[in-house]
């Protein structure tokens, strides 16, 4: 996929003079809890735009790197209204495959600070440490090694940011959510059934939602002019491909699989 940007390291911004300008993740701590600051607007869009066209949410990092002199963006926003999505889902399945107030409880603190944030924290560590140095500048036609730091130092050249990688990694989550925390809840009755139908639509939904969480982690990461080779991110969509129609043959993921992903959250294993 051609990229429509140059490779110049600064696109026209101005270096910080003060080197403790150059810490940038501070600066998404104090933003935690200040919630007029935050563009919940600019959150909802892109939710909207990963499902319909996930190319378009990463093309406005260029302009937010001219202005703040990093990629990462310091708003906590989408993370937030992703978690109170989570929340509201949360209760729906444990009003139906749950008993008792402290496993919807439960499944509501599993929901959000392990399925959502442990797993995008996981994700965004490995590639913070692997993507960036396998896929970084070095020899042509050959992945490269570049020295990285938890925070972006003026005057140094472009690396890849810890706070980036998170935010790759939230945006991806949630088709994940769509797919296999709204729809198959919804749809749970009818494609937990043994049949062709349901055995093809039900499969699907986990092909749709991991096969959108390696576009869109190809996407962010493609959209950083100083790395190369991302198309191998895209890989996983093979796997899961072959998976997928491989699954066709008698095994319905909703009605074994969600069980098996579940059941840490307290929900009963007769999802």
């Amino acid at each position: 996929m051609p990229r429509q940007h140059g490779s110049s390291s600064n696109f026209g911004g101005t270096l910080p003079s003060n080197r403790n300008e150059g810490l940038r993740m501070p600066r998404f701590f104090k933003r935690l809890f200040k919630f007029p600051q935050m563009d919940f607007e600019m959150a909802i869009w892109e939710m909207t735009s990963l499902i319909i066209a996930p190319k378009k949410v990463f093309r406005s990092i260029y302009y937010h790197k001219q202005t703040k002199n990093t990629w990462h963006r310091p708003d906590p926003s989408f993370t937030y209204l992703l978690s109170f999505f989570l929340l509201l889902t949360s209760i729906a399945w444990g009003l139906a495959y749950a008993d008792g107030f402290s496993r919807v409880l439960r499944i509501t603190l599993v929901f959000i600070f392990v399925h959502f944030i442990g797993l995008s924290l996981l994700v965004s560590t490995l590639a913070y440490f692997l993507v960036g140095r396998l896929l970084g500048p070095g020899v042509p036609g050959l992945p490269g090694r570049r020295r990285q730091g938890l925070f972006v130092q003026p005057g140094e050249g472009e690396q890849l940011e810890f706070g980036y990688c998170f935010d790759v990694s939230i945006r991806a989550f949630f088709p994940v959510w769509v797919f296999l925390y709204v729809i198959q809840f919804l749809l749970m009755p009818i494609i937990a059934k043994n049949y062709f139908v349901s055995i093809f639509f039900g499969n699907s939904l986990y092909l749709l939602a991991f096969g959108y969480y390696s576009v869109i982690t190809f996407l962010g990461y493609n959209a950083l002019p100083f790395l190369h080779h991302t198309e191998l991110l895209l890989s996983p969509v093979i796997i899961l491909t072959i998976l997928w129609f491989a699954s066709l043959f008698g095994f319905n993921l909703p009605k074994h699989l969600a069980p098996v992903l579940w059941a840490g959250a307290g929900l009963r294993k007769d999802v």
